[in-house]
């Protein structure tokens, strides 16, 4: 009997003690829902200045297939950035890039707030692979990067690929935020990224919190010509 009444007594205690446990992690263990509405709070949506649309109208024969985004002419919808961000590139002006001429325009165009579909808003070099660097002159966690190449055309460029580094020569803890060049022809890896087209909108790449200081935007001619052509570049973080 007291063997039986033992063992009772030792299953009792045992489905309390796993009773309390289960409360006590229902209780300590975040509510998701809580969690994302917690989050949500500290979000807003990102405000950019867009440009005016070219007028140049739409070109025969857009580019398609299962590498380039389908064409739309919709407004982008609404992209949800912490609270307080400022397109923190905005007057930078160590500016580099790997073209020895530079065809049209200067560097500091790059990230002087214009951007419009006009040729002077336009910095144009020569064709290949090139690439132009910002130095942000700090580290920041990056919520958005937005650019835009030449949307005075409709357009594609291709080869386009965002990366950052820890040093300005690009050779320590590279990693690459953005690469669409799916037959990898500037060597920098297969990008699993679609093309694009230029439009007024520019390309939104959501950075997820990324930290950098050094971005380097590669590109390779468009659909329209072999010329790399670069007209802003915004990156949004908290200052």
């Amino acid at each position: 009997m007291n063997a039986t009444n033992n063992m009772k007594h030792r299953h009792q205690n045992a489905r309390k003690f796993l009773l309390a446990s289960a409360l006590t992690a229902t209780l300590v263990m975040p509510n998701p829902v809580a969690v994302n509405q917690l989050l949500a709070a500290d979000l807003a949506p990102l405000t950019l200045k867009l440009p005016e649309a070219t007028a140049k109208g739409t070109p025969d024969n857009l580019p398609e297939g299962p590498n380039v985004e389908k064409y739309t002419d919709k407004p982008r919808p609404a992209f949800m950035a912490p609270k307080g961000v400022k397109n923190v590139a905005l007057g930078k002006t160590n500016i580099t890039c790997s073209a020895e001429k530079i065809y049209s325009g200067t560097l500091a165009q790059i990230t002087d707030g214009k951007k419009e579909p006009d040729d002077d808003q336009a910095v144009e070099m020569k064709k290949g692979t090139q690439w132009v660097q910002i130095d942000l002159e700090k580290e920041y966690s990056m919520a958005a990067i937005v650019m835009w190449h030449d949307h005075r055309w409709l357009q594609v460029f291709h080869g386009v690929v965002v990366q950052a580094a820890d040093d300005a020569d690009f050779t320590k803890n590279i990693r690459t935020i953005f690469n669409n060049d799916y037959e990898n022809t500037s060597g920098l890896g297969i990008g699993s990224d679609k093309e694009y087209f230029e439009t007024q909108e520019g390309k939104l790449i959501d950075t997820k919190g990324q930290k950098a200081r050094y971005l380097r935007f590669y590109s390779r001619g468009s659909t329209m010509t072999a010329y790399n052509v670069y007209q802003e570049i915004e990156v949004y973080a908290v200052p």
